[in-house]
């Protein structure tokens, strides 16, 4: 098993400190929902603590010192996956936020990072739809009738999901599982949960799989 203090030194020896003065610029990314939260700078120490502790650590140029994001706020990045491109001169660090990760009480330092825009963009529509007329809107209508109604417009989504693929109907396929999924966010919503609940599940249920 290679050990987190061995996991510093290869990769301390890797990176190309010399071409940006010792720091190397880190791309923090929600591993739940690949949305880019932030960019911070590591010198050999940050990294180091980074590896050691698994809260996510930089070096700070305004306050010339190491900061563990959150050391104040208490809105730490906790540490699953980091790695350098192919440079050798940047690092990709997923993490679990806890808490907003942006000074601004912001869920990202950017506004507009989904990492997959027109689902989320999607799943704030049908948020939106709650409450309006339901002569107006499909989805308004949907939430008018009820979580009965939902959870069995999703059973019928996947039956024929599950026909279309089982008669080999690839573009029939495509519409049925657009359906699904369109039905099953709109359930979620009704249940007061998200995609991200479902993929903090999957990776839960990943890590005890494999034996992490």
């Amino acid at each position: 098993m290679t050990t987190t203090k061995k996991l510093s030194s290869t990769l301390i020896d890797q990176l190309d400190w010399q071409k940006q003065n010792d720091l190397i610029p880190a791309v923090v990314q929600n591993h739940l929902t690949g949305k880019v939260l932030m960019l911070g700078y590591m010198n050999k120490a940050a990294l180091e603590k980074t590896l050691e502790t698994k809260l996510v650590t930089f070096f700070s140029r305004s306050k010339e010192r190491l900061w563990t994001k959150g050391e104040e706020s208490g809105n730490t990045l906790e540490l699953i996956a980091i790695d350098k491109d192919c440079d050798n001169d940047s690092l990709l660090v997923q993490v679990i936020p806890n808490g907003p990760t942006c000074h601004l009480e912001r869920e990202s330092c950017w506004p507009d990072g989904n990492a997959h825009p027109f689902i989320d963009n999607l799943t704030q529509l049908i948020v939106s739809r709650k409450g309006d007329d339901p002569k107006s809107s499909y989805t308004a209508h949907l939430f008018e009738r009820g979580t009965k109604r939902i959870a069995q417009k999703v059973g019928e989504e996947g039956l024929e999901t599950a026909l279309a693929a089982a008669t080999n109907d690839k573009p029939e396929l495509i519409d049925e599982a657009s359906d699904l999924i369109y039905h099953l966010l709109v359930l979620l919503e009704d249940q007061e949960l998200s995609m991200s609940d479902i993929t903090n599940n999957l990776m839960q249920r990943h890590k005890e799989a494999v034996g992490e």
